[in-house]
C-alpha cells in the first residue's frame, strides 16, 4: 500500500513536522485539529462551542480533500482542556455527526496548542 499525503488549503496548514492527514488504502488518519482559521492561520479563542465548530469544519475540509465526509469517520479522539466543557462541546459535535456516530475517546489534558479548549483527530474509512 502506498501512503498518500492529504493536504488542503481549506484547513490549517501543518505548523510542525506532520501532515494534515495520511491516507493508507481505504483508511485516513488525521492530525489533531484546533480552532485555527485556515485562511489566516489565526487562532479563534472563544467559547467552546465556537472552537468546536471551527475545529470540526477543519476536519470536514481534510475529509473532503480525501474524497470522504463525516459519515466515513469511524473513530475520533477529543482532547479537552477542561472536562467541564464536555456537554457544550458534545452539543456541537453531535450536529456534525448526526446518525453516523463514530467510536470516540474524550479526555482532559493539561494543555493544548495555542491555549485551545478542544482538539480533535479522526480515523476514517471508505
Amino acid at each position: 500500500m502506498t501512503k498518500q499525503i492529504i493536504k488542503t488549503d481549506q484547513a490549517p496548514a501543518a505548523i510542525g513536522p506532520y501532515e494534515q492527514a495520511i491516507r493508507l488504502g481505504n483508511m485516513l488518519y488525521s492530525s489533531g485539529q484546533i480552532a485555527l482559521d485556515p485562511k489566516t492561520g489565526d487562532f479563534l479563542s472563544g467559547e467552546i462551542e465556537a472552537e468546536t465548530e471551527l475545529t470540526l469544519n477543519n476536519v470536514q475540509a481534510i475529509l473532503k480533500a480525501a474524497g470522504m465526509d463525516m459519515s466515513n469517520v469511524v473513530k475520533t479522539n477529543v482532547y479537552l482542556a477542561d472536562m467541564n466543557h464536555f456537554a457544550r462541546m458534545n452539543g456541537v459535535y453531535e450536529k456534525f455527526f448526526g446518525e453516523s456516530k463514530p467510536a470516540r475517546a474524550c479526555v482532559q489534558v493539561a494543555a493544548l496548542p495555542k491555549g485551545a479548549k478542544v482538539e480533535i483527530d479522526v480515523i476514517a474509512a471508505d
